[in-house]
């Protein structure tokens, strides 16, 4: 007696049907995975166990080499030379300008203490009287220096003094003021701290008994003075 055979729709056991269904799972994420990565989309990727490999250094450009050390020290020396001279020049700079100013400071000064002088040994210098000729020539000579003290000595004592004893000569030098009682007639030429040129007007009245009336002379003198220890000194005398 022959068994009756069964059929059914479905073909092998439950347990392999079951594999056939990741199996076409699989192959539907791997096709979409591959969709995914032809498409432009990211992929996330596992890092390997060992780790990932750094890449290499890139290597120097050959084209621009490093600057070498004797260049940064010739730059450096180069640079330091400058330095020191642009300093150098500013000391020297400042230098000069102090001392112009000094000078000019100076210059200044002795401006006015020369004129001082000038105005004060004129009237002494140019004057004298023969009842007392030894007095007034010693107050002239105190107010001289170099040669001119001098050649001063030896006129007076040679030329002065023995004409104004025999005529009985007196002369009496001012510098000439304006009538109004203003500042006298005396101006700087020229002034150094050492050196100094006044010009004065000086009037000059003169008696003796070879002129009958006392005599006014009007002259222009020039009195050069020279700093010395013991103050300016009138180191010449010249008419003009």
């Amino acid at each position: 007696m022959a068994n009756p055979t069964t059929r059914t729709r479905g073909t092998g056991s439950p347990a392999r049907r079951t594999m056939t269904a990741a199996a076409r799972a699989a192959a539907k994420r791997a096709a979409r995975q591959q969709e995914e990565a032809t498409s432009g989309r990211t992929l996330l990727v596992e890092p390997p166990a060992d780790g990932w490999e750094d890449p290499p250094e890139p290597a120097p450009f050959e084209d621009e080499p490093e600057e070498s050390a004797p260049s940064r020290r010739i730059g450096r020396n180069v640079v330091t030379a400058v330095l020191g001279v642009v300093l150098v020049t500013a000391l020297v700079m400042a230098a000069v300008l102090g001392w112009q100013y000094r000078q000019g400071r100076q210059a200044e000064q002795a401006r006015g203490e020369a004129l001082a002088a000038a105005r004060k040994a004129a009237p002494v210098v140019l004057s004298y009287d023969y009842r007392h000729l030894d007095r007034d020539f010693a107050r002239a000579r105190a107010l001289l220096t170099g040669h001119f003290r001098d050649q001063y000595g030896r006129t007076t004592k040679t030329v002065v003094a023995p004409t104004a004893t025999k005529y009985h000569g007196v002369v009496k030098a001012t510098v000439a003021a304006p009538t109004d009682g203003g500042a006298p007639a005396a101006s700087v030429v020229s002034a150094t701290p050492d050196k100094a040129v006044v010009l004065l007007f000086v009037n000059q009245v003169t008696q003796s008994t070879r002129v009958p009336q006392p005599r006014l002379d009007l002259n222009r003198v020039r009195l050069t003075l020279t700093h010395t220890s013991a103050g300016w000194k009138v180191s010449g005398v010249d008419a003009l």
